[in-house]
């Protein structure tokens, strides 16, 4: 039998808890906790947000275009210009415009605010 403690166990990473606040076309706000790393695609169609992504995150789309808050826009790893191509097709694009599907949330992003467009539209009628 082995000795207290030396039985071999997996460590479970602990991640943190990013807040995220979605403000939607009318100016509803809505603060949820999502893991670090989550995508903002799936955290917002989880809070019932109206986000599409189409193509399931493959940036093959642009259903999940969101607008994120000037003050949290910096913040961001720089889009690809495979993102930037694919928000030249999204309505009501504005300068700190991203696709949902391409931000994984960090610890510093942590109370990010993204503002979902009144332009976005949901096929799937969520």
């Amino acid at each position: 039998m082995p000795a207290h403690g030396s039985s071999p166990q997996r460590r479970r990473r602990e991640f943190e808890v990013v807040r995220v606040t979605f403000i939607t076309a009318d100016g509803k706000r809505l603060a949820v906790d999502a893991a670090e790393g989550a995508r903002l695609l799936e955290v917002g169609q989880g809070a019932g947000m109206s986000l599409e992504g189409t193509c399931e995150g493959q940036m093959a789309c642009s259903t999940c275009h969101v607008v994120i808050a000037p003050d949290w826009f910096a913040r961001l790893k720089p889009a690809s210009a495979d993102e930037e191509d694919m928000l030249d097709l999204a309505a009501g694009v504005t300068r700190t415009s991203r696709l949902s599907c391409q931000i994984a949330l960090t610890p510093a992003l942590d109370g990010i605010e993204v503002h979902i467009p009144g332009e976005s539209r949901d096929m799937q009628l969520r």
